[in-house]
């Protein structure tokens, strides 16, 4: 699947806003990581711009809807990373496309949120505010900071590093982001 397919397919099921924007960053950060470590880009940030498209319209189902959309289209390696973005919903985590969505998804809503409350935005975010406000508890509070470990303990990226790679990724796309 490319990212028309990806987008026209997204566009029948997502309207908001502000959830576009998410899987949007997440798509941009996965696409980033998948070059830096080797791996099919495209793929990748298809991955990232799905992950919710169910979410808004099925929210009951998430992510069951998208997952089987994408099997009958032939993009299992896709469903199969998206059905796995939540630790809770148990599934395995078989390949680094698995890995690297659960450590991108929570962590990168967190960067935009941090960021948001900054008067410059992304521009001026530096890696130790993000993990002060991390330790905020009623900073985001819906973020799930336990997600946000375990996705970059599986990925096996020292967490700081992690937040830095994804702040240098979305700090180009400020503007087009609102961030």
């Amino acid at each position: 699947m490319n990212r028309s397919e990806a987008e026209a397919l997204l566009a029948g099921m997502t309207q908001s806003p502000s959830l576009l924007r998410h899987m949007k960053t997440v798509a941009l950060v996965m696409e980033a990581y998948a070059k830096h470590v080797g791996e099919n880009e495209e793929e990748w940030y298809v991955a990232g711009l799905l992950h919710d498209a169910d979410y808004e319209a099925f929210p009951d189902q998430h992510p069951q809807v998208i997952v089987a959309r994408l099997r009958q289209l032939g993009e299992s390696r896709i469903a199969n990373a998206i059905a796995a973005h939540y630790t809770k919903w148990n599934q395995p985590y078989e390949t680094r496309l698995d890995q690297a969505l659960l450590a991108c998804d929570e962590l990168t809503g967190f960067i935009v949120a941090c960021s948001q409350v900054r008067p410059d935005g992304i521009a001026g975010l530096e890696v130790k505010s993000v993990v002060k406000k991390l330790k905020d508890k009623g900073f985001a509070a819906k973020v799930e900071r336990d997600e946000v470990y375990q996705g970059a303990e599986r990925l096996g990226v020292e967490l700081t590093a992690h937040i830095g790679f994804i702040i240098h990724v979305l700090r180009p796309h400020a503007a087009e982001l609102g961030i």
